[in-house]
C-alpha cells in the first residue's frame, strides 16, 4: 500500500546529503585518486528513486492511490491504517535496507577495481 515511501524517504535524505557533499568536494585542489563519495552517493539515490517510481507506478496501477487526497486508500479505514503502518515497517524498510545493502557491496566493488594496478602491456615493436 505505502511500502514505497519509506526508501522514497530515503532517497530525499540521500539527495540531500549528495547535494551538501558535493559542494564540499569541489575544490580546485582535491586531486584523491579513486570514486569521489558524491558520485558513490548519486548511484544511491538514483538506485532508490528508481525503485520508489516504479513501485508508486505499481500501486497507481492497482488502485491503491489515487489523485486527491487522503492519496492512499489505505488512509480511508482505521483499520486498514495499521495494516499500511505494518507494511511500509516491514516491506518498506526491507526493500531500503537492501538497496542500501547492494550500494554497499557495489561501492567496495568498484573501490577494489579503481585500486587495483594496471596489468603491464609490453610492446611487440
Amino acid at each position: 500500500m505505502a511500502c514505497f515511501t519509506v526508501p522514497a524517504g530515503e532517497a530525499v535524505v540521500t539527495t540531500i546529503v549528495k547535494k551538501t557533499i558535493e559542494k564540499k568536494e569541489i575544490k580546485p585542489d582535491n586531486k584523491e585518486n579513486g570514486i569521489p563519495f558524491s558520485r558513490k552517493l548519486k548511484w544511491l539515490t538514483n538506485l532508490l528513486w528508481g525503485g520508489s517510481v516504479l513501485l508508486a507506478y505499481e500501486h497507481v496501477w492497482h488502485g491503491e492511490v489515487k489523485p486527491f487526497f487522503p492519496f492512499l486508500t489505505a488512509m480511508e479505514n482505521p483499520a486498514d491504517k495499521a495494516e499500511m503502518l505494518h507494511e511500509m515497517g516491514t516491506v518498506g524498510v526491507g526493500m531500503a535496507v537492501l538497496v542500501t545493502a547492494v550500494w554497499v557491496g557495489i561501492c567496495v566493488a568498484a573501490d577494489v577495481i579503481v585500486k587495483r594496478p594496471l596489468p603491464d602491456v609490453k610492446s611487440t615493436n
